[in-house]
């Protein structure tokens, strides 16, 4: 019965159909409410483009008994000879819901009449200053926004730096503070006279005083900006088209960019990126979920009570608390405690937590395991009217990695990997893994990184048991969409 439903759905989507996926209840989703079932799909149903998959292959990519790793084929290249596999979940949603993008592009001054073609995927004369982009975006309730954001994301933020694109070309220079008024936005303001009316009684006169008040922007911080920001944007544009397109569930989003000799990786969800490099482990993530963030949901709360719709209380108790239980002292924190307190109960504290559960069990509002990420602008509390989004953060946090500063051997690697690779290995077996894995590989093959991310995918994967899919040590694999990238961090020299 399972298979004739994936082979009636992978017909639909060969013809560019689409499942929206609103009713597929897996680990982050909730009732998500979906009136959208005669819009078209923003962009239909398919895995990353660089994988070229044949409709038959595709099919054949969806059957969640076999499970087959999906790869780059021997022969296609990605830039930096970046290593990729996928594997579909074990039947949690009828589809892979993760999706991936590696491109490069260039980023340069907008020019007048592209200056609003954001989404035109045009690289031009390949002239600008070059930028490379991995996405792995791992949807939930759907893949609508996942496909979405891996078409676009990359694209908003080439566009958000081309608007910075001269203060990039002179990188020696800090940013300025303030840019023209009218006109062009390419030169600093002219200082005029005094930095304040002259009327100001406190009104700083002495020029050098008024020169050290100033903060020094780095040019690096201004890209980071830029990324928050074009996340922002891309958030912005899910809820937008929504209105007509069919762009269903969330996802969350990591990226790798790369940007005159240095590596910014933005987070927001619970993916993850580690360097490997001597065998040593960088981590260049940190997770967001609902325990990682409880004390900024519970805040929200507490100042916005009315967005808990009366059924939620902000305070963290231990257990649920039993009616009988009013007036007698109980554990609890709230947003502004890392640890414990007793309070007395009263009649509030009888509403369900804001935040329940435990590890990958953690929920907000009973509904969603992540608490950043893109879309989930439709996502309520089961059976209710109450949102979940004003929770959500779509905002990613920024770490940068300097390439230039240390000296990379061919197997010192960038890993990305959707939660399902990390939910049963830890970051040090990838390492050990991937060391393992190419100190056995001819440094000059082409394939060695891909082939390292299927060793990689299939160890989180494990193996088809009586009892499941099970790790060698007998332990559960991973039931979940994997996607890894395995990027090379001397794959840079090699391209310059």
């Amino acid at each position: 019965m399972m298979i004739s439903k994936v082979k009636n759905a992978m017909s639909n989507l060969v013809g560019g159909m689409m499942p929206h996926g609103h009713h597929h209840h897996n680990h982050h989703s909730g009732g998500q409410t979906c009136g959208t079932d005669s819009l078209p799909p923003r962009f239909p149903y398919g895995r990353p483009d660089f994988l070229d998959l044949t409709p038959e292959l595709l099919q054949y990519s969806t059957e969640h008994a076999s499970r087959p790793v999906l790869t780059l084929k021997r022969g296609s290249r990605l830039p930096w000879q970046t290593g990729y596999a996928e594997v579909i979940n074990a039947g949690k949603s009828m589809l892979n819901e993760d999706q991936a993008s590696c491109e490069k592009v260039f980023v340069k001054k907008p020019s007048g009449k592209h200056r609003n073609s954001t989404l035109l995927d045009q690289n031009g004369d390949g002239t600008g200053i070059p930028l490379h982009f991995w996405g792995i975006f791992d949807g939930h309730a759907g893949s609508g926004a996942a496909i979405m954001a891996s078409k676009l994301l990359h694209h908003l933020i080439r566009d958000r730096l081309g608007e910075i694109c001269h203060l990039l070309e002179n990188p020696s220079s800090a940013p300025p503070i303030c840019l023209a008024k009218n006109g062009s936005p390419y030169q600093a303001e002219a200082k005029k006279g005094g930095a304040q009316e002259p009327e100001d009684p406190d009104a700083v006169s002495d020029a050098s005083v008024r020169f050290y008040m100033e903060k020094v922007v780095s040019l690096e911080s201004l890209v980071m900006g830029v990324i928050e920001t074009a996340f922002k944007q891309m958030d912005d544009l899910i809820e937008k088209e929504k209105s007509s397109y069919a762009i269903s569930g969330g996802c969350c989003a990591l990226a790798a960019i790369h940007l005159m000799g240095k590596l910014y990786v933005a987070n927001a969800g619970d993916s993850r990126a580690i360097i490997i490099r001597n065998n040593e482990v960088i981590p260049m993530t940190n997770e967001f979920t609902p325990e990682s963030e409880r004390q900024r949901l519970q805040y929200l709360g507490f100042l916005r009570p009315e967005l808990l719709g009366n059924e939620f209380t902000h305070i963290e108790f231990p257990r649920r608390i039993q009616h009988s239980e009013l007036g007698k002292k109980m554990l609890y924190r709230d947003h502004s405690m890392t640890g414990w307190a007793y309070k007395t109960i009263v009649e509030d504290d009888l509403k369900f937590p804001l935040i329940y559960g435990e590890g990958k069990k953690a929920r907000v509002m009973a509904t969603i395991g992540v608490t950043r990420g893109l879309g989930d602008h439709d996502l309520k509390v089961y059976n209710s009217n109450i949102y979940i989004k004003p929770f959500l953060s779509c905002v990613p946090e920024v770490k940068v990695y300097n390439l230039d500063e240390h000296k990379h051997g061919p197997d010192d690697v960038l890993v990305m990997g959707t939660d399902g690779l990390w939910d049963v290995t830890t970051d040090k077996e990838v390492a050990d893994a991937i060391t393992a894995y190419l100190s056995c590989c001819d440094p000059s093959d082409p394939m060695r990184y891909t082939l390292a991310a299927q060793d990689l995918l299939m160890r989180s994967r494990g193996v088809l048991k009586e009892r499941g899919w099970r790790l060698p040590n007998d332990r559960l694999g991973s039931g979940d969409d994997i996607t890894v990238f395995v990027i090379p961090l001397a794959g840079h020299e090699s391209e310059t």
